[in-house]
């Protein structure tokens, strides 16, 4: 009886879309006992039978030579052979490099099935597979798919059942490639064709020089996008709603209430003018949804949309291969930009998303710069609105500075974190037009997981500085930061309200800005001072499971001392 089905296969060979495939979305990811490699399973019906499936880390070999690598051989070695099929997933464009891994695990004795994936492409390169005499040659079943529109899927299944060890000699590693040799001449046929518009790019794209301009283009064509997409949600759809069907009602509610009752206070907030400005308001009904739903959720949308793009088309594995030199410097590699990117959008999965990283000092250098260095998209549509207004240079100006802080302290930490960053390993693959279904999956999922973590924080952050402002409790904190607030950083002393709200929510925090009435400089000061700060409680308590107290403490005192230093720096130089 079959209890487990394990995918194996080379990095990029698109496993994880079969194991969608096989499973649909609901699966659980874990990491491997003793390690920071995770390990995603589900579960697959097949004839009345529920089997758990799970996606191995990618691997070029049995013989391992990473702790991702070694992590999948371990697990696929110590399952008993007689329980379990093992689906080989095989790039069709590139057979011969990924039949090396099809040959170990037959000669292991394991049931091996091999699913030929992006058999399209291998059309679209002029590759022509026999199958059928692949499959006599191998001696276990040969199946060609694309996992992306679910060619073969369903024929992958039927002969699941059939998969059964099969004896083969064991070959030395040289013996092994002139087998592959003789095997490739008898089943692979190349045509010659000319390269398409699609394959030049790919190629440009991987070049220093011509990478480097198509990559910076990338960038700055997917924020202006980013932007232009969450201004036009913003102003065509979010603000209409608010101020033409919700306000007319709150302004029912507020009168009901009465303005001095303390009910108000939480619910509606301030009255700005004799009207709910719900910008400034700060109420639970008012500034907390407008702020989550109006003002972040458009640019939410946006954001993981454009990265959902790049994902797809196969732009991120570029960014890393470009990036890795300069990574390298900071104790990363290039994959980490991936992390980082993710941060962008928000920080809490920036941070999740490090445990793809191989060394815990990678995941250390990689969280503290996300958590310091990285914006997420919440606050950078409150930096826009609050400095777009005077110059688009302040609004480059915050990012100049934290690009440079990310940089030097990522430099720095590189020199005193003790431990290991291991070299790149990575395969860059074509370029795929996206699947729209899998594009607005993830979205979906990506903006549910966003909402489940953010508005409930929002909410939680509005009360308690209403809370906090009702019984005049933050006078409290106002004068023992001034000293700091105002001789430092040349802030008025009630910036220190905000300062501190940035602990809970970022956003929240800039919008506490708005009625203080600040220079250009004290908001350029501020604005910086709230990015390099940690981004808000959520990001505390995943950086805290993620890496544990000591390293959680260890970034804590790294971001106040880059903050006290930054703060300091930008207000003594800029005038």
């Amino acid at each position: 009886m079959i209890k487990k089905i394990f995918l194996i296969g080379n990095p990029n060979v698109g496993k994880s879309v079969v194991f969608s495939r096989l499973t649909g979305v609901q699966v659980i990811s874990s990491n491997y006992g003793g390690t920071t490699v995770e390990i995603t399973r589900g579960v697959l019906k097949l004839g009345g039978q529920e089997i758990e499936v799970v996606d191995l880390p990618g691997t070029y070999s049995l013989e391992a030579s990473s702790k991702s690598e070694e992590v999948a051989v371990t697990i696929l070695k110590d399952y008993p052979k007689e329980e379990c099929v093992v689906v080989n997933i095989v790039d069709s464009t590139n057979l011969e490099r990924n039949l090396y891994l099809s040959l170990e695990l037959i000669e292991e004795g394991l049931p091996v099935i091999v699913a030929l994936n992006m058999c399209d492409e291998a059309k679209h390169h002029g590759v022509s597979i026999q199958v059928d005499k692949l499959e006599k040659i191998l001696g276990v079943p040969v199946i060609p798919t694309c996992a992306i529109t679910g060619l073969g899927i369903k024929l992958l299944l039927e002969r699941i059942a059939e998969t059964k060890p099969v004896e083969r000699q064991r070959f030395s590693h040289r013996q092994r490639w002139q087998e592959i040799g003789n095997i490739i001449g008898q089943v692979q046929q190349l045509t010659h064709r000319h390269h398409s518009l699609r394959e030049i790019l790919e190629d440009a794209s991987v070049r220093p020089f011509s990478g480097a301009l198509i990559a910076i283009a990338i960038i700055l064509v997917s924020f202006e996008v980013v932007r232009f997409i969450g201004e036009n949600l913003i102003n065509r759809i979010a603000d209409p709603i608010f101020l033409n069907l919700y306000q007319p009602l709150l302004a029912k509610l507020s009168s009901f209430l009465g303005e001095e009752s303390f009910i108000h206070h939480l619910v509606i907030g301030d009255l700005i003018n004799g009207r709910i400005d719900f910008k400034q308001s700060l109420g639970i009904l008012t500034t907390a949804p407008y702020i989550e739903f109006a003002m972040v959720l458009p640019y939410i949308i946006s954001f993981y949309f454009v990265l959902g793009l790049l994902e797809d088309i196969g732009i991120l594995p570029r960014l890393a291969m470009l990036l890795d030199n300069i990574l390298h410097h900071l104790g990363l590699h290039g994959f980490a930009i991936i992390p980082v990117l993710l941060g962008l959008g928000c920080n809490v999965p920036g941070i999740l998303a490090t445990r793809n990283l191989e060394s815990r000092r990678e995941r250390f250098i990689a969280a503290t710069l996300i958590s310091i260095g990285v914006p997420c998209v919440a606050l950078q549509a409150m930096i826009f609105g609050l400095l777009g207004r005077f110059s688009g240079w302040y609004v480059s100006g915050v990012y100049l500075v934290l690009l440079a802080v990310w940089l030097v302290l990522g430099i720095i930490l590189n020199h005193t974190v003790k431990g290991y960053s291991p070299e790149l390993l990575i395969e860059i693959p074509p370029y795929r037009l996206p699947s729209l279904s899998t594009l607005w999956k993830k979205l979906f999922l990506r903006i549910k997981g966003f909402l489940i973590e953010a508005a409930p924080l929002v909410l939680v952050g509005v009360l308690i500085i209403n809370v906090l402002l009702y019984f005049k409790l933050f006078g409290l904190l106002t004068g023992i930061f001034a000293p700091v607030i105002k001789g430092l950083f040349g802030l008025p002393k009630e910036a220190v309200v905000s300062l501190v709200m940035g602990l809970f929510r970022k956003d929240v925090a800039v919008g506490m800005l708005m009625p203080l009435a600040l220079t250009a400089k004290q908001l350029f000061i501020t604005a910086v001072l709230l990015a390099i700060s940690f981004p808000c409680v959520a990001t505390f308590v995943v950086f805290f499971k993620e890496l544990g107290l000591k390293d959680l403490i260890k970034a804590s005192l790294i971001m106040l001392t880059v903050a006290l230093v930054t703060g300091t720096l930008l207000n003594f130089v800029i005038h």
